[in-house]
């Protein structure tokens, strides 16, 4: 009989909505149907599945996971190997995070103060030093960057691994949202959106909608902002950018 939607959910820990998604853009169609009419995943589906949810946690866009996977000349090994190999890579960028942090641990824990190399080191190549030019020049003297520049010179590495944790969190959010084909004037993409902009108010100034707005048509425009945004997820800075635009026009009506 195989399995239902909701059973293949439960295993794999995607939504229901996930699967409807990867159905209808013909990424993972069940092999079969109930006398109902309903979905029903044979043991083949599942493993397809698995290979989908292992190239999306690399980072892969679905689009590129659908050409892999369709490719008759690709042997299944070969995606094992290459995911392999991937994951790999990745340990190993996380074992040095992990190294960075504990530095940071062992230097609060003795009173050492940490160069500003060190200070950064947890970001790698996402220093946010890497966009304060562009931020400079377009709100350089303005009360917002002055207090944004205050704030940042108090936080140590605990506060900027507090950040980017969030940062991390809400981008997994906002691209699984993305995944799923929700429209960016959706209640859900609003809401990320709201959270993007309390983010800012939180960590480095009073970001009022308007400046929300400004700051999304930055995103896309910015060499370094649209590809630290499209990093997380293909077309991912015009989707925001909609987003926030939605959510500043929910919050005035």
């Amino acid at each position: 009989m195989g399995y239902s939607v909701g059973q293949v959910a439960g295993f794999a820990g995607v939504t229901v909505r996930t699967l409807h998604h990867y159905d209808a853009i013909g990424l993972l169609s069940p092999g079969g149907r109930s006398t109902a009419g309903h979905r029903r995943y044979d043991d083949a589906d599942l493993d397809r599945l698995q290979q989908i949810l292992f190239y999306r946690e690399l980072g892969f866009p679905l689009e590129e996971v659908a050409v892999l996977l369709d490719d008759p000349h690709a042997d299944p090994q070969e995606h094992l190997r290459r995911q392999h190999a991937l994951l790999t890579e990745r340990i190993g960028e996380l074992t040095r995070m992990a190294a960075a942090v504990e530095h940071a641990m062992e230097a609060k824990k003795m009173g050492i103060n940490l160069t500003p190399e060190e200070k950064f080191e947890v970001f790698g190549d996402k220093d946010p030093e890497r966009y304060a030019e562009e931020t400079a020049r377009r709100w350089g003297g303005s009360h917002s960057h002055e207090q944004a520049q205050a704030r940042a010179a108090g936080y140590g590495k605990e506060e900027w691994q507090r950040m980017k944790d969030e940062v991390d969190a809400w981008g997994a959010a906002y691209a699984a949202l993305m995944a799923e084909g929700a429209d960016p004037a959706s209640e859900e993409a609003m809401d990320l959106a709201e959270a993007h902009r309390r983010h800012l108010t939180t960590w480095f100034f009073e970001c009022h909608p308007r400046t929300h707005l400004e700051l999304a048509e930055m995103y896309v425009a910015d060499e370094n902002f649209h590809a630290f945004y499209e990093a997380i997820h293909p077309g991912l800075p015009e989707h925001l950018r909609e987003a926030v635009r939605a959510n500043a026009a929910r919050r005035t009506a």
